[in-house]
């Protein structure tokens, strides 16, 4: 019950409309109707919805000041923000006007208990440098190492990452199912509607003509995977438009794929500029083989970036993809070895990863 929000009210109007809102954000909520009943859990739910009838009782009743509390009443009141204030509360919320803030606000308290995840933005270099390879081989080792794992494709212009999973005919939604999200998105109902294959869940570009991914949608699917997965693998394309800004944006980390040549590294210089602009923490991954044998410290240093691993060349890769199989599966994959000590190097979820 104590993760569970409480709606303070005696007003059976109100208490209906309260419950409809519940109910649309995803969550179930505790019911006192009077200020007695309120007492004995006022402290402990994460969000707190006092209702206007009962909003005098409460202040008489001097509960305890704690965050988290909304005044919320039905039509047009001048006087609520005042009493809001005399009960300590955050904010008054007049309904049905602030309908879709209150939504957004109980539906947070769905997904809270669960915390942030780690973000995890992968970008090429250079066309072809293996970005969605380590992508989803880096997902798939989250999986097995026990944590909950999505795979998102944020490049509309890449085939769809659901091709690279041999998932492609998997039922759930796509990016173009999703492209008016522009306000919060539910994370349990998000991982609910994604397709699931090897127990990651994927979203995944479409096949329609949507060549572009809202920001706002970016923002909100981003954000409400990262409340509900331990690890969150965004697949970037190599132009940072305004959605890949976003995921920028929300990753923990970035990781630039850079083959070990040296015009790759030329073209991943620019690529690192655009990046840099809004990721906080960038990092490259150098892709073997190195033809000429440039190193991997020696490519890092030349692009002032620090060294996140080296990848070598994964065998019969070309062959597994035309096989609608998963890269990294075999025990002897060595994207798959490097993709465990990178996740054990960077801690994500200490103490899940060993």
């Amino acid at each position: 019950m104590a993760d569970r929000p409480l709606l303070v009210t005696s007003d059976p109007d109100l208490l209906d409309e309260l419950l409809r809102l519940c109910a649309a954000a995803g969550t179930e909520a505790q019911v006192a109707h009077d200020v007695a009943s309120a007492r004995l859990s006022w402290s402990r739910p994460p969000f707190v919805v006092v209702g206007r009838d009962l909003a005098d009782a409460v202040a008489v009743a001097r509960l305890p000041r704690r965050p988290g509390v909304v005044l919320a009443g039905l039509g047009q009141d001048e006087g609520i923000w005042d009493v809001a204030k005399d009960i300590g509360a955050d904010t008054a919320v007049p309904l049905p006007h602030a309908q879709s803030w209150l939504v957004n606000r109980l539906g947070e308290t769905t997904d809270a208990a669960d915390g942030e995840g780690f973000v995890i933005a992968v970008i090429g270099g250079r066309g072809g440098a293996g970005a969605t390879t380590l992508a989803t081989v880096l997902a798939l080792k989250g999986v097995d190492l026990g944590l909950r794992c999505l795979l998102i494709d944020a490049d509309p212009l890449g085939g769809g990452i659901d091709l690279a999973l041999g998932c492609e005919g998997c039922v759930g939604l796509r990016w173009p199912d999703l492209t008016a999200a522009g306000g919060r998105v539910s994370g349990a109902a998000l991982l609910d509607a994604l397709p699931n294959v090897h127990g990651l869940s994927v979203l995944s570009a479409g096949r329609g003509d949507a060549l572009t991914v809202p920001a706002p949608a970016m923002r909100s699917v981003t954000a409400a995977a990262a409340r509900m997965s331990d690890l969150v693998v965004i697949d970037l394309p190599r132009h940072v438009d305004d959605a890949a800004e976003e995921a920028l944006a929300a990753a923990t980390v970035t990781l630039m794929v850079v083959p070990a040549e040296v015009r790759a590294v030329a073209a991943a210089g620019r690529v690192a500029v655009a990046v840099g602009l809004t990721a906080r923490d960038v990092r490259v991954v150098v892709r073997g083989p190195a033809p000429a044998g440039l190193s991997a410290s020696v490519v890092a240093d030349t692009l002032g970036l620090p060294l996140a691993g080296w990848l070598p060349a994964e065998p019969r890769l070309d062959e597994t993809f035309e096989r609608g199989q998963p890269p990294g599966r075999s025990a002897k994959s060595p994207a798959a070895t490097m993709c465990r000590e990178l996740l054990t190097d960077l801690a994500v979820v200490p103490g899940r990863v060993a």
